[in-house]
């Protein structure tokens, strides 16, 4: 191959590391500033606002409440109850009631000073067991015991399982809430063409598509009228895959000021707009045999979902569904309960629904597999896939690297004659996860195909690659040029990308799920090869295009990419969520020191190997291997949201109290690149970027056991929880 396969600088690189990428809050516009008025309760009602003297203050432009959008919306069809500005009652501190539009940052603030609110205030429920009793009140009218969703599922005979098994054994596991840190925080511009009735968002999101349908479903308009640009994103790992508050309140703000105005969020304010990964407690009970097969499971996840739906039913049941595909599991009984709770929304996140469960679970088979005398690799061999696989709640695995991802990270690692040895204080853990390579079916049933690509070609040789797929930072763009030049057999340079505008790229459902390098991958080739068959094979280049043009001008081509139907599950209910066209696999080994004094959790190596089918841009892959690693091991060691009762104040909204890694606390981390091809993915490629997330935190806590004996099941593993444990050694468990 000429193209992929070769490790290659990102064609946006240059823009960013000189600093001439414009991010939303970079973009030049004679805009009005937009600020927002926030609760300063979890629970109340809203019985009175009263804005007259904000609208009278010199200087402002527009003032909007709940009265100017009736309208709920939500990322979900079946789970809209969400409004940009609260409508008769608030859920959580910090929600939206009502905004301004300045002509200054001075006057805007104070605006919201001059806005008149009056609250009865209500109970508040700062978690999931509050918010679940019997006396509690609901959040919403339509949802008894404040569950948003309960998800029961039942594959295979998991009772007959369980008395097959030799040891039966169960746990309860318990993970803090977590956001996504992104370094860029929120901001939206939005600017309205009073003439034409028509509306221009550039905005930090990850789906242009999304946040289309739902301005035009807020704001009563044409879809046609509404154009969406996505400018430079500094990350999203999930916290933007649905349309943001803000973007709707900047759109209602431009129209009533028949202007622009941009709202650019602190960082504070970020973390309030949250979205992040869900307080979750999972009880979970594995049967084994002698030789370490897994007969049987049986998982329970209590999710708190925050005052809205969000993803909500999405996350639940991920966690269910992604027990499966990692290892052959005969039998699974599920039982999934998302809560509401007076709490910021929580979302996706990197991992979206099976890091915790996926922590629970192999935190669990290790303890078993110690008790049972097995070493944790050879368990894990005991029960590898061989496809074509289909699991037992119907999805289906043609392929899988993680024979070969366990064989390279147990020898870099030295696992068999290091683990146990490295003297005190000091362990070596691991542990596999997987992931998907998108969802088999999408969040709205339009009947179009999942990804669509266009090539342009015109008189100067270049092609432009057109499409909505949003780069985030991921490298998206520069993987489908790569394609694109390979199929064609031209070289990197003629490929120009646009992408993520509305008035100029085809639709594409987002940078969500992992699913642009396979589905718009697909589209990609599927584009070149229907542009390479109207050219001359037989001469060079410019003279194929001199050709081609001749016969009619420029020429544009259209791929596109479906999932076969084989590939999109089951007919239960909820079976939806889970399929996928391939399956990423990873298996990693963390050594740790941890200090004999404070129980300070040193990492000292990661080996992660990843099978992501074909590494399209090999470089590109190391890099989203190692973010991964690095992302599960905020979750693992210090990452927690937590909100101050009775308020539900945010207690570390910022990057001083939330404790994430730094590139001075970064472990070294040797990551392999494992290529299992599939033969749905583009060159057989599958997703790079998820799948080594979750096994991280396993792997942490599996390490700290051989070190100091004891397995944490709960997370973040601070110094103050395991010094805690260490204190009590009758809760060790086995190493």
């Amino acid at each position: 191959m000429k193209t992929a396969g070769k490790a290659t600088a990102l064609i946006d690189g240059v823009e960013k590391v000189t600093g001439r990428a414009r991010f939303t809050a970079d973009i030049s516009s004679t805009s009005l500033v937009g600020e927002v008025l926030r609760s300063p309760h979890a629970h109340a009602e809203i019985l009175r606002i009263d804005a007259s003297r904000a609208r009278a203050l010199p200087g402002v432009r527009a003032v909007v409440t709940g009265e100017d959008c009736k309208v709920a919306y939500g990322v979900l069809p079946i789970g809209q109850n969400e409004y940009p500005l609260a409508r008769g009652r608030v859920r959580y501190w910090g929600e939206p009631v009502a905004a301004v539009a300045a002509d200054d940052e001075k006057t805007a603030r104070a605006a919201l000073g001059l806005i008149e609110v009056e609250y009865r205030t209500l109970p508040a429920y700062f978690s999931a067991a509050e918010a679940s009793k019997p006396d509690a009140v609901l959040l919403h009218a339509d949802k008894p015991g404040n569950l948003e969703r309960e998800v029961r599922h039942s594959f295979g005979e998991v009772d007959a399982g369980f008395a097959a098994a030799d040891l039966v054994r169960e746990a309860e596991f318990r993970y803090a809430e977590v956001t996504h840190a992104q370094m860029e925080p929120d901001a939206a511009l939005a600017e309205y063409d009073a003439e034409r009735g028509r509306l221009t968002l550039q905005s930090v999101t990850q789906v242009p598509y999304y946040v289309h349908l739902t301005l035009a479903q807020c704001l009563g308009m044409r879809a046609a009228d509404i154009r969406i640009i996505k400018p430079f994103v500094g990350g999203g790992f999930g916290h933007r895959t649905e349309c943001l508050n803000i973007e709707i309140i900047a759109s209602l703000l431009a129209r009533a000021a028949r202007g622009a105005v941009r709202i650019e969020l602190s960082r504070e304010q970020t973390f309030v707009l949250h979205h992040g990964r869900p307080e979750t407690a999972v009880h979970l009970k594995i049967g084994l045999k002698k030789s370490g097969e897994i007969t049987a499971v049986d998982a329970k996840c209590i999710q708190r979902g925050g005052a809205y739906a969000s993803y909500g039913i999405v996350t639940i049941l991920y966690a269910g569904a992604l027990l499966h595909a990692l290892y052959r599991l005969p039998a699974a009984r599920y039982h999934g309960l998302r809560v509401y709770s007076n709490t910021p929304p929580c979302g996706p996140m990197r991992g979206h629904g099976s890091v915790d469960m996926r922590h629970a679970f192999e935190s669990l088979l290790d303890s078993m597999g110690a008790e049972l005398g097995l070493d944790a690799f050879e368990l894990r061999r005991a029960n590898l896939i061989a496809p074509p696989y289909r699991t037992a709640n119907d999805m289906q695995v043609n392929s899988t690297g993680l024979a070969e991802c366990l064989q390279k990270v147990e020898e870099a690692s030295g696992w068999r004659a290091r683990r146990g040895r490295l003297g005190p204080g000091r362990g070596l853990g691991m542990a596999c996860s997987h992931y998907v390579s998108g969802a088999a079916k999408p969040v709205h049933w339009t009947g179009e195909p999942h990804a669509t690509v266009n090539l342009r070609l015109d008189f100067d040789g270049g092609v432009t690659l057109l499409t909505g797929a949003a780069d985030i930072g991921q490298g998206s763009s520069t993987l489908l040029a790569m394609l694109a030049a390979e199929e064609l057999g031209i070289g990197l340079e003629r490929i120009r990308v646009v992408a993520a505008d509305s008035a100029l790229t085809p639709k594409d459902n987002g940078a969500f799920s992992s699913r642009i390098s396979l589905m718009c991958g697909n589209a990609a080739i599927a584009a070149a090869r229907a542009l390479k068959a109207q050219l001359n094979p037989d001469v060079s280049w410019e003279e194929a295009v001199r050709e081609a043009l001749a016969k009619g001008g420029p020429i544009t081509t259209r791929g596109t990419f479906d999932v076969p139907p084989e590939l999109q599950g089951g007919k239960y209910r909820g079976a939806a969520v889970g399929p996928s066209p391939a399956f990423s696999y990873a298996a990693q080994v963390v050594e740790v020191a941890v200090d004999p004094d404070t129980a300070e959790v040193k990492v000292e190596k990661v080996w992660v190997a990843h099978d992501c089918g074909f590494a399209i841009n090999p470089l590109a892959v190391e890099g989203q291997i190692q973010g991964a690693v690095w992302m599960g091991m905020g979750q693992a060691l210090g990452e927690a949201t937590r909100y101050d009762a009775p308020h539900g104040l945010p207690a570390c909204a910022n990057f001083l109290d939330y404790r994430f890694p730094t590139m001075a606390e970064s472990p070294p981390i040797e990551a392999h690149i494992v290529e299992a091809r599939d033969p749905i993915g583009p060159l057989g490629a599958k997703e790079a970027s998820e799948a080594a997330l979750a096994g991280f935190l396993p792997a942490l806590t599996s390490a700290i056991a051989d070190a100091v004996g004891i397995r944490l099941q709960e997370l973040p593993a601070s110094p103050e929880r395991l010094l805690a444990a260490l204190k009590k050694p009758a809760r060790r468990a086995a190493a």
